[in-house]
């Protein structure tokens, strides 16, 4: 407990402090999308910014990617503990490294600065930014094929990026001879540091405002209003141990499952949610750190909810996470972990499935399994190029609505790159980019469609890397609802047509002229099909979403063609449906 008086609280003026905050670290967002080089930053919004108080807990977090968001406490507090007594006005921090700085994997670099007021650190203001490259085995660092995390690329313990405002040339220097995108990542860089220079600003702007003591007595109670409020919204929960076990594929040609198990138990106002049963750390880039499994958990946890939480630390407190060490979800040095985002989505997928038979209301069908992460490389000129996205997305159906399309993963909020920007950018075209029909996963509400892209390589000598799942084991329906189709990777579609793994770990080189074909999942089903209204299923065909044959094969719905129209043949339904119930 802080020692601050919690007496004397005005709840409006601490909503009007809250809102500052969030706008504070919203701004951030702001900054740093507008300022940013690389189209992983810019356009596929890879990021997250938060505001944190003089202890490191986090008082309010900016939009994007919320698997990001419950890691910044564990990064910050680090700084404070490894340089106490060492921290002055104008310091810039920069570290990734999960094993040594909670960082989460090597692309993510963390640049935080302490805000100071009257000579003492009053808040921290952070900036977490994918970068397109960090160097090692693979371009863009996501390498699958990696069995430790030196493959990985430049590690960063914690270390002063600026001292009093003084660049670290020499660190500068080593980083751009270490990537192979050295003017994006400098960049960025750079935007992440001007990110925080706003939040600086506006934080001075607030405390100059309210006055500093008001303002950090408001912070702290902050803290426990969202403690209570998470407390009361668990209480709504039923008590009781809610178990799932989901899977990624498996790495390479001959991939093993890797199994994710948990297991959700609510009593009064905690949750414990313990993976134990999840498979072992694996010798590629799919373990995520430790504050990372967690983040996941707060991030599934906190879209179950219904009242409006604060963006702070003590939302957590009610919380508790678990993974045996050793295991994929808490790995031991020196695992690699640069494609971890795959099981951070699918950690998300597996406690919704533990939760649906809690909440069966406030949880999706399983979605198409994050984000598709191609890497497409090369280089022009003799210099480098590494485009990559977080490929989005669908969700897959509720008990009130179908699941929704070309949509991002709760799990990151984050945008497909446009075709434009694409082909402007790099020497790859799009040739097609759109739904995949008859892909979504019947129920009475059916999933999202599938989503497809293809990247024709307009150059010799171009490599492709590719991160996706759900093939062996797709998206799960829900209280009767189907699977939805399974992904696929093709090389050369119409011409080879070469299946690709799930999850490379081999690249593949390609030659001006090749095609990579990429059909995402689609979202699982919920609820029995045949319960589906018929004209919402005949709207799908109109729609061209669901053919006339899965109308009839999925829902029992017969469409038949009245001259330029379709319509419901509304007795054979009548009759076919009955005959599939017996």
């Amino acid at each position: 407990m802080c020692i601050r008086d919690r007496n004397n609280i005005d709840p409006f003026l601490r909503e009007v402090i809250r809102y500052a905050f969030d706008a504070i670290a919203d701004n951030m967002a702001l900054t740093l999308m507008r300022t940013s080089h690389s189209g992983i930053v810019r356009d596929s919004l890879d990021f997250s910014t938060a505001l944190s108080d003089a202890t490191g807990q986090t008082i309010a977090q900016g939009v994007c990617t919320p698997m990001h968001l419950g890691c910044f406490q564990d990064a910050v507090s680090k700084v404070i503990h490894d340089y106490e007594g060492k921290i002055y006005p104008e310091d810039v921090f920069i570290f990734n490294d999960p094993f040594v700085a909670a960082g989460q994997h090597l692309p993510d670099i963390y640049i935080t600065t302490p805000i100071f007021y009257d000579r003492k650190i009053v808040a921290w203001a952070t900036a977490l930014a994918h970068h397109s490259d960090v160097g090692g085995i693979v371009a863009g660092s996501n390498a699958l094929v990696a069995y430790e995390i030196f493959q990985e690329g430049l590690r960063l313990p914690i270390v002063k990026f600026l001292e009093k405002g003084a660049p670290n040339q020499a660190l500068w220097d080593v980083i751009a001879l270490n990537v192979r995108t050295p003017d994006k990542v400098i960049g960025d860089l750079q935007a992440q540091i001007a990110a925080c220079k706003s939040c600086e600003k506006e934080f001075h702007e607030l405390l100059e405002r309210y006055g500093v003591d008001t303002v950090l007595r408001y912070s702290d109670n902050l803290q426990d209003y969202a403690e209570q409020l998470t407390k009361s919204e668990i209480r709504q929960i039923p008590n009781g141990s809610y178990s799932f076990k989901d899977h990624i594929d498996g790495l390479g040609e001959n991939p093993e499952p890797i199994i994710l198990q948990v297991q959700v138990t609510v009593e009064d106002e905690t949750i414990i949610v313990d993976w134990e049963g999840s498979s072992e750390q694996v010798p590629g880039g799919v373990n995520p750190s430790f504050p990372f499994t967690k983040s996941c958990a707060y991030a599934a946890l906190r879209s179950i909810l219904s009242a409006d939480i604060p963006n702070c630390e003590g939302f957590s407190r009610p919380i508790t996470v678990s993974a045996p060490l050793g295991s994929i979800l808490n790995p031991r040095f020196p695992a690699p972990c640069g494609a971890r985002g795959i099981t951070g989505y699918r950690m998300i997928d597996c406690l919704f499935g533990a939760l649906s038979a809690a909440l069966p209301d406030s949880v999706t069908a399983d979605t198409t399994g994050g984000s598709t992460l191609p890497t497409i490389s090369g280089y022009e000129n003799g210099k480098a190029y590494v485009f990559c996205e977080t490929f989005m997305g669908t969700w897959g159906g509720t008990s009130g609505h179908d699941g929704q399309e070309g949509v991002p993963h709760m799990g990151a909020n984050q945008s497909n790159v446009s075709i434009e920007m694409i082909e402007q950018d790099y020497p790859i075209r799009i040739n097609e980019y759109g739904f995949v029909p008859d892909s979504a996963g019947a129920g009475e509400f059916r999933g999202g469609l599938a989503l497809v892209r293809e990247y024709e390589a307009l150059s010799d000598d171009t490599v492709l890397n590719v991160r996706s799942d759900k093939r062996d084991y797709p998206p799960h329906g829900l209280f009767g609802g189907r699977e939805g189709k399974p992904s696929k990777n093709i090389l050369n579609p119409g011409r080879t047509d070469r299946l690709l793994p799930v999850l490379m770990t081999e690249v593949e080189t390609l030659n001006r002229g090749d095609v990579f074909r990429h059909e995402m999942a689609g979202g699982g089903g919920y609820g029995v099909p045949w319960a589906r209204n018929p004209e919402n299923v005949l709207k799908d065909v109109v729609e061209e979403k669901v053919s006339v044959k899965a109308a009839k094969d999925d829902y029992g719905v017969i469409i038949v063609k009245n001259g330029h129209s379709l319509e419901i043949d509304k007795k054979g339904t009548f009759d076919f449906r009955r005959s599939l119930e017996v």
